[in-house]
């Protein structure tokens, strides 16, 4: 056997791993990558490191990514858009040092019981940390029962996420702890090739995986087919496209056009961030390399402004603030938050004011379904639930404007959120994402503050209109794209 591994405490696995099986590490097949929600190959710090125990083992490494049909918003739209990252990642692993084994559960179940056939011939199984949606559930249940050594790697961020359990109320509380600690971990980013020189033993002896049937085709899964594709393609590739279109033609009006529904500003790159397509150290590395800066630049005092830490220009800040600052922001949430994603989770200011006005006179209600279909008497909300219903994505100004109607048109502050997780869970590409769930908690008042003058149905959260929101913002193209049935 080779050198043994680093240990825990060096960088860059200070704070990134966590053993959720106490067991030895055996005289396995193979190391095996559960792949679950860093579905890439490059900036991949769970395969990074695999890799480095299939170097110390010397076992050849299997990459199993599965795709699950049975969890609640299984639908055609968003397992196309996995399904189309999968098909980059065996293009990917194919000729490399790796083995890949993708599997497509065909319908509820079908897959059970497969993850522990494979851990029962691995040396030790290396997964994803993620607190979305059921990850953690699945995970937790995996470490139960795994026959296996049980490491997860979180890759989530530039700051660990347990690097700290505090739960941040403000954005300006993470900004300034971010300020602060920050420099502890810019030094220490992901390889953006981990396989690249790597040096594993070839051949697999794979388990009879006979049992599990795999869904051969999109046409074969027993998903709700009602959401259906959109025309964005999913996967590494796709998003790799979009990051480098970003960065060399719209970073530069990022700050001045992201707001403007016409303008097509924004970087799109949530639904890709969601899924694990592509890696947030990524982009913090290469949009630093493109701006030509390094950590001395750092020219602000920790004081959590949005502007002026960095030394970066404006457009280069103002993303920064959105991946770093808000993204993790909800990530936090999501991992030190009880039911970070209920009603009941909102600050106890915001509850207390909304449920002071829950009996306040609604200009409209609509139920669920007149919601769901676009089926309103405001035109910029139609197109913003329009574009939502065709394309799996919506403006991200919009969105804040989106929540705020609902809010106003449900009969209950409750159900009103309830009703906004349903509609971004089911027909967002990023939807059942923490950084989707905060959008939707802020529409309510979390990570803001109490404002005045006190209003019938808000109370003292934050109103927004459409009638404003008119006047702000351009709106003309994307009405003429969106405002029709």
């Amino acid at each position: 056997m080779a050198s043994p591994l680093p240990d825990l405490s060096s960088s860059p696995w200070r704070d990134r791993v966590r053993v959720l099986t106490d067991a030895p590490v055996r005289d396995g097949d193979y190391v095996l990558y559960w792949m679950t929600s860093a579905r890439r190959t490059t900036w991949n710090l769970a395969l990074e490191r695999a890799v480095r125990w299939a170097e110390a083992l010397e076992r050849p490494l299997l990459v199993f990514e599965p795709l699950r049909a049975g969890h609640r918003w299984a639908s055609l739209r968003h397992q196309a858009f996995l399904w189309q990252g999968m098909e980059d990642n065996a293009r990917a692993l194919s000729g490399t040092c790796a083995s890949y084994l993708p599997y497509v559960e065909p319908s509820h179940g079908d897959g059970r019981g497969l993850l522990h056939r494979l851990a029962s011939r691995a040396a030790l199984v290396v997964g994803d940390h993620s607190p979305a949606y059921f990850l953690p559930r699945m995970t937790a249940a995996a470490a139960k029962t795994l026959p296996a050594r049980l490491e997860v790697v979180d890759g989530t961020g530039l700051l660990p996420l347990w690097s700290t359990d505090r739960i941040f109320h403000r954005a300006h509380d993470l900004r300034r702890h971010l300020h602060r600690s920050v420099a502890d971990y810019l030094g220490v980013s992901p390889l953006s090739d981990p396989l690249k020189g790597a040096r594993i033993p070839d051949g697999i002896r794979l388990p009879d995986l006979s049992p599990w049937p795999t869904a051969t085709s999109l046409d074969a899964l027993q998903v709700d087919r009602s959401v259906g594709a959109v025309a964005l393609r999913g996967g590494p590739v796709a998003a790799n496209a979009r990051w480098s279109e970003f960065l060399t033609e719209r970073l530069t009006g990022y700050e001045e056009h992201r707001n403007h529904p016409d303008e097509d500003g924004a970087s799109g790159l949530s639904p890709y961030l969601h899924h694990g397509h592509i890696s947030p150290h990524q982009l913090f590395h290469q949009l630093t390399r493109a701006e030509g800066w390094t950590p001395d630049r750092i020219t602000g005092p920790p004081n959590g402004r949005r502007e002026g830490f960095w030394g970066l220009s404006p457009g280069a800040e103002a993303f920064l603030d959105q991946l770093l600052t808000w993204r993790e922001l909800g990530y936090r949430a999501a991992e030190h938050q009880p039911c970070y994603d209920q009603y009941h989770s909102l600050p106890d200011w915001a509850r207390a004011t909304l449920e002071a006005h829950e009996a306040d006179p609604r200009p409209h209600l609509y139920p669920l379904d007149a919601l769901e279909s676009a089926r309103t008497r405001d035109p910029i909300w139609n197109a913003a639930q329009r574009q939502l219903l065709r394309e799996g994505v919506m403006h991200n100004y919009l969105r804040m404007l989106w929540g705020k109607r609902i809010l106003e048109w449900t009969e209950t502050p409750a159900q009103a959120f309830d009703a906004m997780m349903y509609l971004n869970d089911r027909y967002a590409l990023d939807g059942r994402d923490p950084n989707g769930v905060a959008g939707v908690a802020w529409v309510m008042g979390r990570y803001d503050r109490a404002w005045g003058p006190e209003r019938q149905v808000y109370g003292k959260i934050r109103y927004m209109s459409s009638e404003n929101t008119g006047r702000k913002l351009r709106l003309r193209r994307y009405l003429a794209r969106y405002g029709g049935r």
